[in-house]
């Protein structure tokens, strides 16, 4: 009788396996394969091109987006009073081209003759300045090197508006290219304020139920916030400005009406640096007619601005952009290095709209108490330091009376005597 072995070879069924036999793929499938490679890296570079050369047109419909967003609630305003969306986008955006011609027309002939101005006084105000620095320091500045340097200045300001007659085509080119691309932003502007709801109902029409929901409060969250940046900046550019005039005509410096207009919109609508690039040019001027003047007016835009920064602006943009200084800070130097100027100008709205989107995503918890999150109260801090003070001193007082109390009960005690001090 045999035994019946198994094969090592079978499987547990009795089977052998089936050997596998690996085969290259046919020239057919790398063929393929290779193609759908090429493809897709044609399509990329295409795409990064595309995007590329459309990148001026993306950002001007950017702009025009976020303008829309500022105009909407001023257009609200007027369509709920009788007015058609397109009459009143059309008059809103009339007044903000003619307010800005109107305040290039009067900065430019200020800025060339104060500058002008500047140069020839210059050496009677380093004469001055050399005094005083001899005086105080025993430092004498060169005029002669600077004196030298200023007439070259002089005169090649002089020949400012001979170098740009002598480049018509260059000047003429970039002037097309600003005109070109303020009309793109502002017809695109136009269609997104004037179409706002239809534009939207075209939007949402490609999305199920619950995402409109989203979208339109995001949509929301974006008008708010970005008109009430631009009208607090707006209110406060006013109250800086009229505060500026009436400073300037009371020192009797010239241009008082431009100046002011010039402080309050370059300081308001430039993030952060704008204040101290808006100073510069009315110090200029006023140094030109009265260095102590300058001094005076540097000293009350000090004092203006720690009054805007804690009594003004709290209260101003209350509620409208609640943004921390160094993240409006970091979001306009970003702005700035993706976008220029723009990028810098709308920043702060994008920054605020990406953070009431994240804050309403996020589960917010109570946070411990404990020292590194508790805000020191200077006040209340300084009550609690007198009340231990308090505390010692009437601790020290009973103490000693304490000790006095023992030596006259006994008074072969052998004790120390605290000092009442």
């Amino acid at each position: 009788m045999s035994e019946d072995r198994e094969d090592p070879g079978t499987g547990p069924e009795g089977r052998r396996p089936i050997p596998v036999t690996i085969r290259p793929p046919s020239w057919r499938w790398i063929v393929t394969l290779l193609a759908l490679i090429f493809a897709a890296w044609l399509v990329a570079t295409t795409t990064v091109s595309l995007l590329r050369q459309l990148s001026s047109l993306l950002t001007w419909i950017l702009v025009a987006l976020f303008a829309s967003f500022a105009l909407e609630p001023a257009v609200d305003w007027l369509a709920r009073r009788g007015w058609r969306r397109g009459l009143a986008t059309g008059a809103i955006l009339l007044g903000v081209v003619v307010f800005a011609i109107v305040m290039v027309a009067l900065m430019i002939p200020l800025v060339v003759d104060q500058l002008r101005s500047l140069i020839e006084a210059a050496p009677d105000i380093l004469a001055s300045v050399s005094g005083y620095t001899e005086r105080w320091f025993n430092f004498e500045i060169s005029q002669s090197s600077l004196e030298e340097q200023l007439r070259t200045a002089n005169s090649g300001l002089a020949g400012f508006a001979t170098n740009i007659a002598g480049n018509v085509f260059g000047f003429a080119s970039s002037l097309v290219g600003a005109i070109f691309m303020l009309l793109t932003i502002g017809l695109f502007t136009f269609y997104f304020t004037a179409d706002g709801p239809r534009f939207r109902r075209a939007v949402l029409s490609v999305l199920p139920r619950d995402r409109q929901e989203h979208v339109l409060w995001i949509w929301e969250v974006a008008i708010e916030k970005t008109g009430a940046y631009l009208y607090s900046r707006l209110l406060l550019a006013i109250v800086s400005g009229i505060a500026t005039f009436v400073v300037l005509t009371a020192l009797g410096v010239p241009f008082a009406v431009p100046l002011a207009v010039w402080m309050g919109l370059v300081s308001q609508f430039i993030p952060t640096v704008g204040t101290y690039i808006a100073m510069a040019l009315p110090l200029l001027v006023t140094v030109v007619a009265s260095p102590i003047k300058a001094l005076v007016l540097l000293v009350f835009f000090t004092a203006y601005q720690q009054v805007e920064n804690y009594v003004l602006s709290p209260r101003i943009t209350a509620k409208t952009m609640e943004l921390h200084a160094a993240v409006a800070f970091g979001c306009a130097v970003a702005g700035a290095s993706i976008a220029g100027l723009i990028g810098a100008f709308i920043a702060l709205p994008v920054a605020a709209i990406v953070q009431a989107v994240i804050s309403s995503a996020l589960d917010r918890h109570d946070v411990i108490e404990a020292d590194l999150t508790r805000d020191i109260d200077p006040e209340q801090a300084k009550q609690e330091l007198d009340e231990q003070r308090r505390r010692a001193k009437a601790s020290g007082e009973g103490l000693v009376a304490a000790v006095r109390k023992r030596l006259v009960d006994e008074p072969d005690a052998d004790v120390d005597v605290p000092d009442d001090g």
